[in-house]
């Protein structure tokens, strides 16, 4: 069956997605776009770096650009729950021959930075510098009010393959796409294991590449605020796909572009998803619903652009599906 038993007892215990690192072209623009526009707090920045963070987040950055010549991602960051998971997770990597090393990063305790079978640069740590608490410092609160990053969506180029590896990690499948043949596959899945949708989505497509991060607002007004605040400060045609909502998520989104053209789902909704007996839904490739519950559809560069991977040379997906992206 295309759908992966759940494992109960990982062999290594990740509590979330953490953060992005993006380098950039233009520092400062693209600062001022997170930070003005988006509504990022800086937590710090040098000449070329900036670390920032959403209002209701503690630790010290979940986005954070680098100044260099050309415009990719360099790692997804992911929270364990302990330095003795870290021992495990580098365990695990390299008992399976893939790429690991410990590193030292800024703000950060031990860190790994380890690769999955597909080709996705992982960052993997236990600890992060705790800064000020800013959720209720309102006259601070700028842009849409991002209040934490929620979750990374990437092109893989073996979706089932991208199921099956998380899976075996621990990550809980909420919501799939599938075919209607006699042989069912999976076309788009949907992981989590903080407790809502997804911690990580999978789309079939060229990959590996990353196709957008999310920050969760208050509320669809936040998004609407967003779209009126882009329309009349010179970002208009940033604004790539939105408002709408999907069906799997029942997110309230709208899709952007940063000034290198990195992608930022700004989301509303979500549902919880503790329940260890809580099954996955399953949403039929052939309906449309998935996709847009209501909204216009996605442009072509949706479904075929997306922010290279440091390093990495993407290829074409195993298996070919109709428009799968829903999220």
């Amino acid at each position: 069956m295309p759908v992966p038993k759940r494992v109960t007892a990982p062999p290594f215990n990740v509590l979330r997605c953490s953060h992005v690192v993006y380098t950039v072209t233009d520092l400062g623009r693209s600062r001022a776009y997170y930070e003005e526009t988006i509504g990022l707090h800086v937590q710090d920045a040098g000449d070329k770096v900036a670390w920032l963070r959403g209002m209701e987040e503690r630790g010290h950055h979940s986005l954070v650009l680098r100044q260099e010549g050309i415009a990719r991602a360099e790692r997804l960051g992911f929270k364990l729950a302990s330095e003795d998971d870290l021992e495990r997770a580098e365990h695990f990597f390299r008992a399976r021959g893939l790429p690991c090393a410990r590193v030292e990063v800024p703000y950060q305790g031990p860190t790994l930075h380890v690769t999955d079978p597909m080709g996705d640069p992982l960052e993997f740590f236990a600890s992060m510098e705790q800064t000020e608490r800013l959720l209720q410092q309102y006259g601070r609160y700028r842009g849409c009010h991002p209040q934490r990053l929620d979750h990374f969506n990437v092109f893989s180029r073996d979706v089932q393959g991208s199921v099956d590896f998380y899976a075996a990690i621990g990550f809980r499948l909420t919501e799939y796409t599938e075919t209607d043949d006699d042989a069912p596959r999976i076309a788009a899945a949907w992981m989590h294991r903080k407790g809502t949708v997804h911690d990580v989505a999978f789309t079939n497509g060229r990959g590996p590449r990353l196709h957008h991060v999310a920050y969760l607002v208050p509320s669809a007004m936040h998004i609407i605020q967003l779209l009126d605040l882009m329309a009349t400060t010179g970002w208009l045609s940033s604004i790539e796909r939105g408002p709408g909502r999907h069906g799997i998520s029942n997110a309230f989104f709208v899709y952007v572009r940063d000034p290198d053209g990195h992608r930022t789902e700004i989301y509303a909704g979500d549902y919880l998803t503790v329940d260890p007996d809580l099954e996955p839904i399953r949403w039929s490739i052939s309906d449309p619903r998935r996709q847009t519950l209501w909204g216009m559809p996605a442009p072509r560069s949706w479904f075929e652009e997306g922010t290279p991977f440091r390093g990495v040379v993407p290829e074409e997906p195993v298996a070919r599906f109709e428009s799968v992206m829903a999220d």
